[in-house]
């Protein structure tokens, strides 16, 4: 619960103090490395509409939360009691030293790891800014309630982003913006501040398909609708359990979330690289070998992965879908010895993984 403000130390008045205080918050986002803020209200009265009829129609998959929480994501007030405006950040991700994600797609012996999570854990080093950032404001009037979230919580980010002028939602449902593409996270502040609204961007996506086209698994089933179920997102990162065998060789060599819908995208012809250090790639994950991943051991993977996004996923799904990985590449003596190490894993998940993978490559040979 948002806490009652206490007496500020500069009194704001009227409402061009309040305008003021709106500008200074874009002008102190800046200094901190956020590339755009905004400021919507808390009516999502539409969003939440279109979150019902997806959860209606079971495209959350295994996501229980996500029905769990149903309309609070849609009520920031209810979420925070006492909010009356959302301050919504974006930041820029793309590693600028990254080997090309095409070129990486294109070797079915390396691992493709989607471009956001190549560098340090995004939670950590957005919700660090946008703390400051509410600190700034503390400091510039004193006390006030407040909430920061970064993808942490029961937040229908993308609508309050839309809502706040940093862009409008795309056919993939991601966030997309004219002067940025969608290569960027997305945070906010819950405040009890009675701000200044800033205005909804118009919509751009016109009569383009390209991401629908693009989908690997037909995960975008039209236009702004996505079914989880079948995006390979939510089969690499939030799927607990095994992976559909029909969509395992739709993967490729995606490892660790997907790109395909972004890359397609004309908007992203105008993304701009990150200028936050941390993002930058990490590991030698833009262009990591299947084989070389599977060899980890689980220390290995604990020791390497601390600090990034990647971590949460657990050694055990980490070593999934690498087996799905190499069950897709080219058969050679070092897939299959890789493989055959691990036939045995632990893990009832990997050892399931590791025989589909062995199995095709059999299949293969014997077809050859």
């Amino acid at each position: 619960m948002i806490a009652s403000s206490v007496p500020s130390s500069v009194p704001i008045e009227s409402d061009r103090d309040w305008q003021t205080l709106a500008s200074d918050i874009q002008r102190w986002g800046a200094e901190l490395g956020l590339q755009r803020n905004g400021i919507a209200d808390t009516n999502l009265d539409r969003a939440e509409q279109r979150l019902l009829d997806w959860l209606q129609l079971g495209r959350h998959g295994a996501m229980d939360y996500m029905a769990r929480h149903g309309v609070i994501r849609a009520r920031p007030s209810e979420l925070v009691p006492g909010t009356l405006r959302v301050i919504t950040a974006r930041i820029d991700y793309g590693p600028p030293a990254a080997r090309a994600s095409a070129a990486v797609l294109a070797d079915p012996t390396k691992a493709f790891i989607a471009r956001y999570a190549l560098g340090r854990d995004y939670h950590k080093v957005l919700r660090g800014k946008l703390e400051r950032l509410a600190g700034r404001i503390r400091d510039a009037i004193g006390d006030f309630g407040y909430r920061v979230f970064t993808d942490s919580a029961p937040v229908l980010e993308v609508a309050l982003a839309a809502k706040s002028g940093l862009g409008w939602q795309g056919k993939h449902t991601l966030l997309l913006s004219r002067d940025a593409g969608s290569w960027f996270f997305l945070g906010e502040i819950y405040t009890d501040l009675p701000l200044p609204v800033t205005s909804e961007a118009s919509a751009h996506c016109g009569s383009c398909t390209a991401c629908i086209d693009a989908c690997p698994t037909g995960a975008i089933v039209a236009p702004y609708q996505l079914d989880a179920r079948r995006c390979i997102s939510y089969l690499t990162i939030e799927l607990r359990d095994s992976i559909p065998e029909a969509l395992r060789p739709l993967i490729g060599n995606r490892v660790y979330g997907c790109d395909d819908c972004q890359l397609c995208c004309p908007w992203n012809r105008y993304a701009q690289d990150a200028t936050e250090p941390e993002f930058a790639v990490r590991n030698g994950l833009d262009d990591a070998d299947l084989v070389t991943l599977f060899a980890w051991t689980e220390s290995e993977f604990s020791e390497r992965m601390k600090g990034s996004a990647i971590r949460r996923i657990g050694y055990e799904r980490w070593s999934r879908n690498l087996a799905v990985g190499l069950g897709n590449a080219p058969s050679s003596p070092a897939v299959i010895a890789a493989l055959q190490a691990r036939a045995g894993d632990p893990s009832p998940l990997v050892r399931e993984h590791v025989a589909w993978a062995l199995d095709r490559h059999r299949d293969r040979v014997a077809g050859a």
